[in-house]
């Protein structure tokens, strides 16, 4: 999600963060261990260092220096730049598959912006698409006809409405309707697609899609399920919740469910009664602030946590549902913890038990992974049903040697007991991010999509940024006083029986990818040799995918204006000698992150969503900074899905 920072709404409580005493700042990590080391070995790993210092020195990312580079990408990186549009790298074409408001269920209205209705609305895609993924069809058109699943994580109602100004005043001017207009633009979308004549297109009113809503109703499983702290008036069961808020990234299971994450759920409650009673210590852990940013509860009754102050523990979690099955019930799985997810991804153990992987996207905050008790059935899918429900989750704490220790938080053990509040797994859950305070995880600098690469099966780690990281926490091999743009850390689980990795075990390594920013000008910035500062340079990797190469496709979110780039999508090998040489390949419209990204079924499509374009200060529905993708008079930016594919219709990235 777009850095709530450069929302005024939210500056304070990004800024600040909400764990109230890092123990020990990545950044500190870093420093201490490249200082010891001083070698490219400590930021690459050895293959990487042996392949950089055989490239002449200064080779700069020019089409010249592309044609005769190390890397297998196929395409010729874009030069940096922005504006209203989008761009790709030549020899590609982008297509829109869906933008907000198309219809997705039988008898949606068309989309008219004069025109919205919370009914209407709830049949449309919904705003701010993010999280994407593609379950294939078993009939008719093989790996070109699917079901194409999206989050839609918030909304932006001052370019959504006409008459309520910019982001300063707009949240505070929506009208009751409105706020249930935004309400039904949360959540997910279920499309049905299909690849016909070399265009990705939605399949009208198919009886799969599905839009799933602040309101639809959810099953609460897992240790909390039924807790007292998930009580409220209209569901004294603690079991049963209505709708999902903030979904950001996500990811899947091998049984073949959506896993869909629960991320910044404190932006939509508010009210006196966050600094008060029992829990106010933590409501103020998770960020709840009495000026919420999206004041729904002026309208809406459970959002104000003085009427309702059990509501805002039930968001927060990983959300599981069936794709194929639109009357399924969603569930959300509290044995994965409470905490602001940005994805939850997947990998399988030697001994078949799966990992989730986790990051909570906050300055200091950490990096989680479930491990389930036993292993998936794949000859038994509903063995699986509930597999996530029992396992153990474990906080990541990084050491200054290269290790990593996966820490269990399970109740009764270590500090996690009844004097500390600690009750019962169901209070570990719930608080999380205090039991891993607790045990000492290292705090990040904002860890979001964290996904295992299924080629070499080492585990990438998005660290978006850290703007409240001073110079007393940084040293002469990391010197960002402040973190303004990120780096991708690469953690390598251990040999498992037979060779595979054990993604399970509690101990492994870790070393940096990748340090982010314009080489020459940004402190620490740190890619193959070949980037220059010219171009193939990034800032502030938000998501990540792998293609079936094993090759990184890092999307962007925050991109700083100052350095006049658009955010967009970002590809690298990860292995051999043009390891960590970043090109830029598509460039997002003005005031726009890139979310997703996936990477389709044979490598011949990458599927983006584009989300809040548009977004930038003083921009407003009736002078937006683009109108993107219509570009129409009248018509405001409208967040989509857009699929790009090789002209000559080949494999993307060559």
């Amino acid at each position: 999600m777009r850095d709530a920072g450069e929302r005024a709404a939210a500056l304070a409580v990004e800024e600040l963060g909400s764990n109230p005493a890092p123990l020990d700042p990545i950044g500190a990590v870093v420093g201490r261990r490249l200082g010891r080391r001083a070698t490219l070995r400590g930021l690459f790993g050895a293959s990487a260092g042996a392949a950089m210092a055989a490239r002449p020195a200064g080779l700069a990312a020019s089409s010249a220096g592309e044609a005769a580079s190390p890397s297998s990408l196929g395409f010729r990186g874009l030069p940096h730049g922005s504006g209203p549009d989008e761009a790709v790298a030549a020899g590609h074409e982008i297509q829109v598959v869906i933008r907000w408001g198309d219809p997705v269920l039988p008898g949606a209205p068309a989309f008219d912006p004069a025109r919205l209705t919370a009914e209407g609305q709830a049949m449309q895609f919904g705003y701010n698409n993010d999280y994407l993924d593609f379950f294939p069809l078993p009939w008719g058109g093989g790996d070109e006809h699917g079901l194409l699943v999206v989050n839609h994580e918030y909304t932006n109602p001052e370019l959504m409405f006409a008459g309520l100004g910019d982001a300063r005043t707009a949240r505070l001017r929506t009208s009751a309707e409105q706020v249930r207009i935004e309400m039904m633009a949360h959540g997910a979308s279920v499309v049905e697609i299909r690849r016909e004549r070399g265009r990705w297109m939605p399949v009208p009113e198919s009886a799969l899609n599905r839009r799933i809503t602040a309101e639809t109703p959810m099953r609460v499983s897992g240790p909390a399920a039924g807790h007292a702290r998930l009580r409220t008036a209209a569901d004294p069961s603690g079991t049963r919740v209505l709708g999902t808020l903030n979904n950001c990234a996500g990811g899947n299971t091998p049984w073949g469910t959506v896993l869909i994450a629960e991320e910044n759920f404190n932006y939509y409650f508010g009210g006196p009664g966050v600094a008060v009673g029992e829990q106010a210590a933590a409501y103020r852990r998770y960020g709840l602030v009495r000026d919420a940013q999206f004041p729904w509860g002026r309208h809406e009754p459970r959002f104000d946590v003085a009427s309702e102050p059990n509501e805002p523990n039930r968001f927060g979690w990983v959300v599981e549902f069936d794709p194929y099955d639109p009357a399924s019930v969603p569930v959300k799985r509290t044995a994965l913890g409470r905490f602001k997810h940005e994805g939850c991804t997947h990998a399988v153990a030697p001994d078949g038990r799966v990992v989730i992987y986790m990051g909570d996207d906050e300055r200091f905050d950490y990096v989680y992974r479930f491990v389930t008790a036993r292993a998936w059935n794949p000859a038994e899918p509903a063995s699986n049903r509930d597999l996530l429900d029992e396992g153990t989750l474990s906080v990541a704490r990084f050491h200054d040697d290269g290790t990593l220790l996966w820490l269990p938080l399970v109740q009764g053990e270590g500090p996690l007991t009844p004097a500390n509040g600690f009750h019962s797994q169901a209070d570990v859950v719930i608080e999380a991010r205090r039991a891993a305070d607790l045990l000492g995880a290292t705090p990040m600098d904002r860890p979001e999509d964290v996904q295992a690469n299924p080629r070499n099966g080492r585990v990438y780690v998005m660290l978006t940024n850290n703007a409240s990281r001073t110079a007393a926490r940084a040293d002469a091999p990391n010197p960002r006083g402040a973190n303004l743009h990120g780096h991708v850390i690469e953690i390598i689980p251990p040999a498992g029986r037979g060779g595979p990795p054990d993604h399970a075990a509690a101990v492994a390594r870790w070393e940096l990818f990748l340090m982010a920013g314009r080489p020459g000008t940004d402190a620490g910035a740190s890619y193959h040799r070949a980037v220059g500062p010219e171009a193939g340079w990034l800032s502030c990797p938000d998501n990540c995918a792998f293609d079936s190469r094993g090759r990184i496709w890092i999307a962007t979110d925050g991109a700083p204006a100052a350095a006049k780039i658009a955010d967009g999508l970002y590809a690298a090998d990860t292995e051999g000698e043009g390891r960590a040489l970043t090109r830029r390949f598509y460039a997002a419209p003005q005031g726009a992150e890139v979310c997703g990204p996936l990477i389709g079924p044979g490598d011949r499509t990458v599927f983006l969503a584009i989300q809040h374009p548009g977004e930038e200060a003083g921009s407003h529905f009736e002078a937006p900074a683009t109108r993107w993708p219509d570009f129409v008079d009248g018509m405001p930016p409208r967040p989509s899905v857009i699929a790009i594919v090789k002209a000559d219709g080949g494999e993307i990235g060559g």
